[in-house]
């Protein structure tokens, strides 16, 4: 069984990759098809980011969170995790192909000590197949352990929501995927927040949502805080 991961206080990094999702998939029952996505549609934002890091440093060893909407919309990450130094440098509406774009800019200059992973929503959302989704979590896991090879490298598991709920079972296939690929390293951590998320009858609880069905409350977020903590052992 591999050890589990127990951070050092103050003294860890973390890339999550939280996920928005446009509900522009393929419908029901239609074969998925391959989508390709610009990543320069986010330069705006990354060069925002680059400039608030010119500004004002971020410190090293920093717990860096990096995904789509669910990790930028995290406001109250730095309260939820006062026994880290957080960073947010999450995109919303990003893919995971869009991480790898701007890994030397939103991953390598902040030399983080683990990284936390959400991303995988709003490929699966735009038509992305599962494999595709594994594919490019392995070309993110290999580029960070080529630089650091002893990086612990937390994904968060796309989450089930009210939105997109004809997307589940590629969604629980993608997390199927990329938890199996975790058990092989042993610096690859999978959180399920899938799980959770379910209500009884196995559909999308709605009292972790807000109005659109997508994006997640209070109530949500403390959901995830309480399973990214087990996780880390805090």
């Amino acid at each position: 069984m591999k050890k589990a991961f127990r951070p050092i206080v103050l003294n860890i990094s973390l890339i999550l990759i939280t996920s928005f999702i446009v509900n522009c998939g393929p419908a029901p029952g239609a074969a998925p098809q391959e989508v390709n996505v610009d990543p320069l549609r986010f330069a705006d934002v990354v060069a925002g980011f680059k400039s608030a890091d010119s500004l004002k440093k971020p410190r090293s060893n920093s717990v860096l969170f990096v995904g789509s909407s669910s990790i930028r919309g995290w406001k109250t990450l730095s309260a939820d995790f006062p026994e880290l130094n957080v960073l947010n440098r999450g995109f919303g509406g990003s893919h995971m192909s869009d991480l790898l774009f701007y890994m030397d800019d939103l991953v390598f200059p902040y030399r983080p000590n683990a990284i936390v992973v959400y991303e995988g929503d709003n490929d699966i959302a735009a038509g992305k197949t599962p494999e595709r989704v594994l594919s490019d979590y392995n070309v993110f896991v290999e580029r960070v352990l080529e630089i650091w090879p002893n990086q612990p490298i937390f994904f968060i598991s796309i989450k089930p929501s009210l939105a997109r709920v004809n997307y589940m079972g590629n969604m629980a296939k993608a997390n199927a995927l990329i938890k199996a690929r975790t058990e092989e390293g042993e610096n690859l951590y999978f959180i399920d927040v899938y799980t959770p998320m379910l209500s009884e009858d196995g559909t999308p609880r709605k009292d972790i949502f807000g109005h659109d069905g997508l994006h997640m409350n209070e109530v949500g977020y403390a959901l995830w805080t309480k399973e990214v903590k087990a996780e880390l052992g805090l």
